[in-house]
Formats: structure tokens, sequence, C-alpha cells
């Protein structure tokens, strides 16, 4: 095809895109981002990624109460493998939501609704490959994670259920980011608040009325986050008026690219998440053997609370960002940033006194014996990690804010750093010096380190943006 006869094709197809444009339809994404609206759309976001938090919380409760507080280890051991798979999910899910809410900012509605589609079909075969290499890898794959001869049986037990639900996994972690794009955020909070219910309702069933012990566990968990997947798939095959739905997927390798390079710093936080717990556990076995295992699976519960927080703000206001810079108002993009840093302040604040104050409560929850060597390992974790929300906030939200900025290399260097290099540093060196408690002290080292950066681009990229 003649190269002026292409370029015709694509500005009709654009300008057909604008003419669709129905400001309607792009809902709260467009209204003026004040204290009281940046609540009301966020909020939905923070209690989906709260509850979503607990599921492996969950988990742990009812197999340290039913079974023994040791079996938390396997849950432990495997929850790095987890956190991968959903790490692709959030790349696909928040880096697609932010290509696309720019693109429908700027009237470009029809490519925006091919590209979801097509990330959406992409989802679904990156699962089915990881599928396929647990089910003929486990041994490899356990032995990365950490578990020895002791708790291979039991790690294997609970990550084979899991594989077989992997593909609806990843689909819940793409539908919740592009269910805020389109207006839809309350959707996910009630199907995660019933996703919640469930897992701890088949929890009950699974383990103390069919004894199927730990691998009950993993079957309930695995049922629940199939709940996001099914709304999401529903949603978006029926509802034909909003500014998302499916259509005929169209392979456009430029999109997927610019996909996961947005998505890509949030990959890399909760890549490192599995890497720091598979490099953790590997430590903490030299160290304490399994309890210390066990004392980091209740301190990484309670850090997966408090960072559902962060994430589930930041993640609810990128569409608000992705649409103003699309649409160039660079107004409601100054205010969303300066609103959006004070609500950071707050909740990293809070976060941090209520995690120190409260540590004995969290891990009461887990009918760890007071004054056990478990007990008093996870209580000095915990009061650890305190210190660090006030950072974490801080620097969850600076990735967040430049992948919503289009801008994935900034966002994915923030992440890289604080999240994973910061961190392995810090595990090299500190529980080398100062034992136990340098294993304790390294993601909060990590996060220090990492607000140096968030203020560096946070400086360095205002006048490009104009965000403040």
């Amino acid at each position: 095809m003649p190269r002026n006869i292409n370029n015709k094709t694509k500005s009709i197809t654009a300008q057909k895109a604008k003419m669709e444009h129905n400001p309607e339809a792009v809902g709260s994404i467009a209204k003026t981002p004040t204290w009281g609206h940046l609540l009301k759309f966020t909020l939905p976001t923070i209690l989906s990624m709260l509850i979503m938090s607990t599921f492996s919380i969950v988990d742990g409760i009812f197999v340290s109460r039913l079974i023994d507080p040791i079996a938390l280890a396997p849950v432990s051991i495997v929850f790095p493998f987890l956190a991968l798979v959903m790490s692709i999910g959030f790349m696909l899910g928040v880096g697609g939501n932010a290509m696309i809410a720019r693109k429908i900012g700027a009237g470009m509605e029809v490519e925006g609704r091919e590209n979801f589609s097509m990330i959406v079909v992409v989802a679904i075969i990156i699962s089915i490959i990881i599928t396929l290499f647990g089910i003929l890898l486990p041994e490899f794959i356990l032995g990365v994670l950490g578990a020895d001869e002791f708790l291979f049986d039991m790690s294997f037990e609970y990550m084979r259920p899991l594989l077989y639900f992997m593909p609806m996994i990843v689909l819940g972690m793409v539908f919740q980011q592009f269910l805020i794009t389109a207006g839809k955020a309350h959707y996910s909070t009630f199907t995660s608040l019933f996703a919640g219910v469930v897992s701890a309702s088949l929890n009950l069933l699974f383990i103390l009325v069919l004894d199927m012990g730990i691998s009950g566990a993993a079957l309930a968990t695995s049922i629940a986050y199939t709940l996001p997947a099914l709304v999401g798939l529903t949603y978006f095959s029926k509802k034909r008026s909003g500014p998302l739905y499916f259509v005929r997927p169209r392979f456009d390798f430029r999109a997927l690219g610019r996909t996961c390079i947005n998505g890509a710093s949030e990959m890399v936080t909760m890549l490192a998440v599995s890497i720091t717990s598979v490099l953790m556990n590997n430590v903490l076995m030299g160290i304490e053997g399994p309890e210390a295992v066990v004392a980091a699976g209740i301190m990484f519960g309670g850090m997966g609370i408090f960072t559902a927080l962060f994430i589930g703000y930041s993640s609810g206001v990128a569409p608000i960002v992705s649409y103003n810079f699309g649409k160039g108002d660079t107004d409601n993009l100054k205010k969303a940033f300066s609103n959006s840093l004070i609500a950071i302040s707050l909740l990293s604040s809070a976060s941090a006194v209520f995690a120190f104050l409260a540590a004995n409560l969290l891990i009461s929850i887990y009918d760890v014996p007071m004054g056990s060597n478990i007990h008093h390992m996870a209580l000095t974790g915990i009061r650890f990690l305190a210190g660090g929300f006030i950072f974490m906030g801080f620097n969850s939200f600076s990735s967040m804010f430049f992948t919503a900025l289009n801008n994935g290399l900034v966002s994915s260097i923030i992440s890289l750093f604080r999240t994973l290099v910061f961190v392995v540093i810090a595990f090299m060196v500190l529980p080398s010096l100062f034992g136990l408690n340098g294993a304790w002290a390294a993601i909060p080292s990590a996060e220090l380190l990492g607000i140096s950066l968030t203020v560096f681009f946070f400086i360095k990229m205002k006048n490009k943006y104009n965000y403040a």
C-alpha cells in the first residue's frame, strides 16, 4: 500500500475515534480532582487492594490455627512464585491502563478498545505458559524458592492447586485496573469483599470439615482469585456503552511494548517482592531455620496490608493523571499531584504508627504463643518495617505517578532501585553485620535510600510535565 494512502487511512481512523468520543462515557476521571473526588475515586481501589492482600493472610491464619504454626513456612515459601505471576497481570493492567486512559482522554476510544482486547489475550497466553512451566518443573521452582527436604512436600502440596488457576489469577489482576478506567472501581471492591468471604468459608470447609490440609487452603485461595476475573469477563463482554469493552483484538506490537514499558515499574515492584522474599527465606533458613521463615511470613502478611493502602491509592489516582495528561489539562494535573502528596503523607504516617503499636495484635491472629521464639522474631520484624512505611508510601506513589504519565523509564528506575537493587544490597550486607536484626532492617533501609530517587525525579521532571 502506498505510504500516502496508509497515512490517509490512519487519519480517517483517528478522526472517527475523536468523533465518537463521549465525555460522559469517561465518567469521573474527567472531573476536577478535588479532595472529595480523589477520596471517592480511590477508596474503592484501596478497599479492593486491602481485601486482595488479605487472601494470603487468611491462608496463613487458617493454616496456623487449624494445622500448625510451622505450616506457615510453606505458604511463605510459595508466596514469591504467586507474587511473580501476579506481577505480570499487574504490569499488563497498570501499563495498559495508563496507555488506554491517555488515548481515551485524547478521543481515541476505538484504538483503546482494540489495545485492551489484545492485552487480555496476551495475559491468557502468558499465564498458560507459566502454568505449564510450574507443572513440569516443580522441583526446580521450589528449590530456588528455598524449600529444603523438610519443607518440600508441604510446599508442593500448597503450590499445585494454585498452578491450575493461574490464568484466572492473572486476568483478575488485569481487570481490576481496567474497571477503574471504565468507572466501575466499586465492582472490584464488592467482588474482592465477596471473594474474601468465599476464601474464609472455603478454608473452613476444606481444612476443618474435609481435612484437606494445606492443599485445601491453596484451593480456597485459588477459587477466590477467580471471582474478579469472572466479573471482568462478564462486564467487558456485555457492557457495550462505556469507554471499554471487548472487540476484535488488533495485535499492535508497539502498543504491547508501550504497555510493558509503562507497567514495568509496577512489575518490578511486585517482582522485587518475589525476589526479596526468596532471598530473605534463604537467608533466614541459614540463620534461624523454618521458625524464622514463619516469622517472616507473619511480618510480610502485615506489610501486605499497609502496602495495599499505598498501591490502592496510587492505582486509583493513576487514570485521573493519565486522562488529564492526555487531555493537556495541567491545572487538574497539578491538583491531582499536590492533593495526592498530602494524602500519601497522612496514609504513611498513620500506617507507621499503627503498625508499631498493633504488632502484637497482628501476631496474635496467627495463634503464635506469646513469648515464643517465633513471636519475638515477628514482633521485632514488624516494628522494623513500621519505620519504612513513612517512605514506602511516597516511593509507591512516585512510581505509579510516572507510569500514569507514560514515562515507564523513570518509573522503572525508581522501582528497580528501591525494591530490588537497594534491598539486595541491604540483604547482602546487614545480616552479616547484625544477624537477624540486619535482615529485618533491610527493607526499611532500602525505602530510605529510595526516597532520594523519588525526590530527585519529582524535581527533575516537573517542568517537563507541569504537575507542580
